[in-house]
């Protein structure tokens, strides 16, 4: 499989999880507000550009209209499907107790959560 293939930039991927309505909101909300990744269990960073480009594996974190969201990448998907394709993209089964992503520096247990989740 390509690279291009194994990584989504990370707009596009809110889109495509029917997440925004459209991919500009999805864009603007990125910008502005932010959304925390944590990969491969080691750093938590928040991410402020739409086209930083994401993978399976990754776990995001974010809040919209006061909701929030902990979510895994499962998949990338390759467009932006009805509700019941968009679900498979990502597990949201991951609790704040199993990853901390306050934005603290550190290791998380990745490996453990991925393990659990699987």
């Amino acid at each position: 499989m390509s690279e291009e293939a194994d990584r989504a930039r990370l707009d596009v991927w809110l889109w495509r999880a029917r997440f925004f309505k459209t991919r500009s909101l999805a864009s603007e909300f990125v910008s502005r507000r932010g959304v925390r990744l944590a990969r491969g269990g080691l750093a938590v960073r928040k991410i402020d550009k739409p086209g930083y480009t994401i993978a399976p594996g990754d776990v995001l974190a974010f809040a919209i209209a006061g909701h929030p969201y902990h979510v895994e990448i499962l998949a990338l998907g390759v467009r932006r499907g009805p509700a019941s394709e968009a679900v498979l993209l990502y597990n949201t089964a991951i609790s704040r107790d199993e990853v901390d992503l306050s934005g603290q520096r550190g290791h998380i247990g990745a490996e453990k959560l991925l393990r659990s989740h699987r």
